[in-house]
């Protein structure tokens, strides 16, 4: 899938939201590492990312090339400060409705409204890419992640108690969604 939207930050800096592509790799891995660093809040520590430059390139190249799955990035003066992106739950046909939501900004970054308008921007793809309803898992610590879902529509389904078992110890994961009408 492509996109690209320049809009206004909180503090009044721009930023592109793009599709990342095979020459934002070597970037995206650095985004990435460095955001699973910063919080306890994400599906993965860095260690666990194994993708070489060359991978990242590769699942980059792909997903430009897809019709139902996207990785936006977020860019500041030419740097990568967070990333978003939806998936197919399935190619079979009972779930081919559902795509899934992940999103990852710098701690630096929080609180200028990037989270925000990543989310949107999926949100956006998912609608042109037929989907019906985009789900998502939150830490249940994470207050503002939650705001942020609820503010766009999101709506709590259901609760896993012992979602991850992360180093610091067990988190609830808040199963959220968001359907469109169909």
């Amino acid at each position: 899938m492509q996109y690209e939207k320049e809009i206004i930050l909180t503090d009044g800096a721009k930023c592109l939201l793009r599709g990342a592509n095979e020459a934002d790799a070597s970037e995206m891995l650095r985004t990435f590492n460095l955001t699973h660093t910063e919080t306890e809040n994400l599906l993965t520590y860095p260690e666990e990312n194994s993708f070489s430059v060359k991978q990242e390139a590769e699942f980059l190249k792909a997903r430009n090339k897809s019709e139902n799955a996207i990785e936006i990035a977020a860019f500041i003066d030419g740097r990568i400060v967070g990333t978003a992106g939806i998936d197919p739950v399935g190619d079979k046909e009972k779930v081919r409705h559902r795509a899934d939501f992940g999103i990852a900004v710098e701690k630096a970054c929080w609180g200028r409204g990037i989270g925000k308008a990543l989310t949107l921007a999926c949100i956006e793809c998912a609608k042109q890419a037929g989907y019906l309803q985009i789900e998502l898992e939150v830490v249940a610590e994470n207050a503002s992640a939650v705001r942020l879902y609820e503010s766009v529509g999101f709506r709590e389904y259901g609760r896993n108690p012992k979602g991850f078992r992360a180093r610091s110890g067990w988190q609830t994961l808040i199963l959220m969604r968001l359907e469109f009408d169909s």
